[in-house]
């Protein structure tokens, strides 16, 4: 991990603490970039859109799509990983959502934000991690080709799912209206287009340069940009925030609850599973590490097009963000203190 990447939580915390002095002391220059859209009320900020597309591009120059060739050759761990990934994941969260900001939390948050805020996390969990995830797989010495392969089909189901599943949770779980053309737009411009975009310099580059060059000279150049990027980005949710933050911290450790417990959860059920059907520890702990982890920067990036960078559903997202390396990074010590029980068998 980069020194950027391993103390990502304090990055946030600290572009929080920006983000919201801005907002809070120049109201007028936060207002004037908020008014910063595609078209009337599309939600979509232009700085924000900008920035998250910085973000994302270069994660998706990682996916080496040629991987999915070696799909047959060891498909239990895939079919396991797709299992949790798509049809148990974003439904657990809804339900935890919908228990948390509606039931347990109801004499403490609003109902109509308590919603934005289920909507949120569903959003967070319908988008399986991406460029992260090689991180993670990395630290608990995953099969790397095994961990490509699963990343490049999650990122093209996320093409086809992302939005119907979206759709059907929120709209299922509140009373919020979730207009499919605009999720539908989210999911062009931010999964489409750089998905599209790293393919082809991808092929370009290593057409030219090499495989060797474009993961150790090409890719490395990036890392900077995306980890600036995301942190410019939290400023301006934070700015566009301000004045409901500084009431509400309170809110950020409620939401941290269930986004824990959903980790927690399916990660375990991921081990179990591998377990069970006898998966290779080295498949068996990426898997665990991608059904726990989430694609924050899809999540928040698609919060904003929907409900706007100051609504709640955007908060909670960015709460998705504050917890993803501490609480990942726990996941990663626990695959590998139970290593030795898990090859008992």
């Amino acid at each position: 991990m980069t020194f950027f990447e391993r103390y990502l939580t304090i990055w946030v915390i600290l572009c929080m603490i920006i983000g919201v002095f801005l907002g809070n002391n120049f109201p007028e220059i936060t207002a004037s970039l908020r008014k910063l859209e595609f078209g009337t009320d599309t939600h979509i900020n232009i700085p924000i859109a900008l920035l998250l597309w910085l973000m994302i591009y270069p994660m998706m120059l990682k996916v080496d799509f040629e991987s999915i060739k070696n799909v047959g050759k060891k498909p239990k761990g895939l079919f396991i990983t797709l299992f949790v990934n798509w049809l148990i994941k974003p439904f657990s969260m809804a339900f935890l959502g919908w228990l948390f900001f509606t039931k347990i939390y109801n004499e403490l948050i609003p109902t109509e934000l308590g919603q934005q805020y289920t909507a949120g996390v569903i959003i967070l969990a319908a988008a399986p991690c991406t460029a992260m995830v090689f991180v993670w797989s990395y630290l608990v010495n995953g099969n790397p080709g095994y961990t490509l392969v699963q990343v490049a089909i999650n990122d093209l189901i996320m093409l086809i799912a992302f939005a119907p599943i979206v759709k059907l949770l929120v709209s299922g779980t509140s009373s919020l209206f979730v207009p499919f053309n605009v999720l539908l737009w989210a999911v062009i411009i931010f999964i489409v287009i750089p998905l599209s975009a790293g393919f082809i310099t991808r092929k370009l580059v290593i057409k030219k340069y090499g495989e060797a060059w474009f993961n150790n000279k090409f890719i490395p150049k990036f890392s900077p940009i995306s980890i600036i990027a995301l942190l410019l980005t939290l400023i301006f949710i934070f700015a566009f925030q301000a004045q409901n933050i500084t009431s509400k911290l309170l809110h950020v450790l409620l939401i941290a609850i269930p986004i824990l417990i959903q980790v927690y959860f399916n990660s375990s059920l991921v081990i179990i599973l591998m377990r069970r059907f006898k998966v290779d520890f080295n498949i068996a702990a990426p898997g665990a590490l991608i059904g726990a982890s989430n694609f924050f920067e899809l999540a928040v990036a698609t919060a904003i097009a929907l409900f706007g960078p100051s609504s709640g559903a955007a908060l909670a997202t960015v709460v998705g963000v504050l917890v993803e390396v501490p609480v990942m990074l726990s996941v990663v010590n626990i695959c590998k203190k139970i290593k030795t029980w898990y090859c008992k068998q």
